[in-house]
């Protein structure tokens, strides 16, 4: 039998906005990972803009939703992930997530043109075309938004620091190169491209991340990125310099 104390911490009360016009996500979310961790929600709709008003007022917050548990405030759903213990509340917010997802699905592309291409993923075949096209999806990233891109890099691209106009060349040449090497053509082009490219970017990172020791945010899935600067950056670059090199020796 739960005791009293117990039974108040699987209670949670929770008041979003619900209305005709907006339906608050976060609120939806919350809903979702309390009922996820076993607690009996009391669901209150805010379904006004002056029914929301009040209830800021009353309580003295700035946002909705907010959950209560325990008759104690938690917040809202970022609040409500900490106290449960789903983030870290001294996180930087860095992570590597968008590039390891975007390698994955790099890999599993690789795969299915390869199985398309030659019947099998059982080829070493596997391994340039991923790079080439985790070239294309890394291109994509940054051509979303190269003013952002390109003032990310000059943090530490020691060449775009000389030459700043490269920030904004590199997502294309990138694309280009990655493009060409996934079709099989054009080593002439591509080769040199990424040869260039990927020596640069390995030295720059090299430098920043081991010599100077800097903490920074790698631009290497875009300009808001949160993936830190470091040894995943700098296997990008040298997987370009390697593929430039296979793909040179292979077509002569």
């Amino acid at each position: 039998m739960k005791d009293d104390r117990q039974t108040d911490r699987q209670t949670a009360t929770l008041y979003r906005m619900v209305m005709p016009d907006h339906l608050c996500p976060f609120g939806l979310k919350a809903k979702d990972l309390l009922e996820r961790e076993g607690f009996e929600v009391e669901d209150h709709h805010l379904e006004t803009r002056e029914e929301t008003d009040r209830f800021k007022d009353r309580e003295n917050v700035e946002t909705t939703p907010q959950v209560y548990i325990g008759g104690q405030r938690i917040g809202g759903y970022v609040e409500l992930r900490v106290h449960l213990g789903h983030d870290d509340a001294e996180d930087d917010g860095k992570s590597y997530r968008p590039v390891i997802a975007l390698f994955a699905m790099a890999f599993a592309m690789s795969m299915a043109l390869c199985l398309l291409s030659f019947g099998t993923v059982l080829t070493i075949m596997v391994l340039p075309k991923f790079v080439a096209t985790a070239m294309c999806l890394l291109a994509l990233q940054k051509l979303q938004d190269v003013e952002s891109f390109s003032t990310m890099f000059l943090n530490y691209d020691l060449l775009a620091r000389r030459w700043v106009r490269y920030g904004k060349i590199y997502p294309y040449a990138e694309g280009l190169a990655g493009v060409l090497m996934l079709a099989g053509v054009a080593t002439w082009l591509s080769a040199p491209v990424a040869f260039f490219i990927g020596t640069v970017g390995a030295v720059s990172v090299f430098k920043a991340v081991y010599i100077d020791k800097r903490e920074l945010k790698c631009a290497c899935v875009g300009g808001d990125s949160n993936v830190p600067l470091g040894f995943i950056s700098l296997t990008e670059n040298l997987m370009m310099v390697a593929m430039a090199i296979w793909m040179t020796a292979t077509a002569l």
